[in-house]
């Protein structure tokens, strides 16, 4: 494997310009921010919390994909577009991160003036590369990213 990888993948939202869904290096992946849309690139309408799992769901389809999973997650950004929205976002954001005995990933929440295609939040994340439950091997993530 080269030292970067982009990687791709179809289970989640695609990009919404010139960047990689996201880009993995030997010792961590680097998950551009995911929209609450879903991998059609349709943008639902629906509460900030089920906004704010479709935002989730597209972090962890790019995580399997790279072969890592959301357990290996160490830190996330959540821009939101109206803080009013952080405890509904917190609600669903805590279903997913730190459960199961893995720690909590460190996090930043920024309140934005306004985000891409017009969404009210959107999250991105930073995580340990490799050794997630799918356990993939190089050539899988290889196979994964080129399909």
């Amino acid at each position: 494997m080269s030292e970067l990888q982009a990687i791709q993948t179809k289970d989640a939202c695609p990009v919404a310009g010139p960047y990689s869904q996201a880009v993995l290096t030997p010792h961590a992946l680097y998950i551009s921010g995911q929209l609450p849309a879903l991998a059609s690139g349709e943008l639902p309408s629906g509460s900030m919390a089920y906004k704010t799992s479709l935002c989730i769901a597209n972090l962890k389809a790019i995580l399997a994909a790279a072969g890592s999973d959301i357990s290996r997650v160490i830190k996330t950004t959540v821009f939101l577009t109206d803080m009013k929205n952080f405890t509904e976002v917190n609600g669903e954001y805590e279903k997913h991160f730190g459960v199961n005995g893995a720690p909590k990933p460190a996090r930043s929440c920024v309140a934005v003036h306004q985000l891409p295609k017009g969404v009210e939040v959107e999250i991105e994340c930073v995580a340990l590369s490799g050794g997630g439950a799918a356990g993939h091997s190089e050539e899988e993530i290889e196979r994964r990213v080129a399909g």
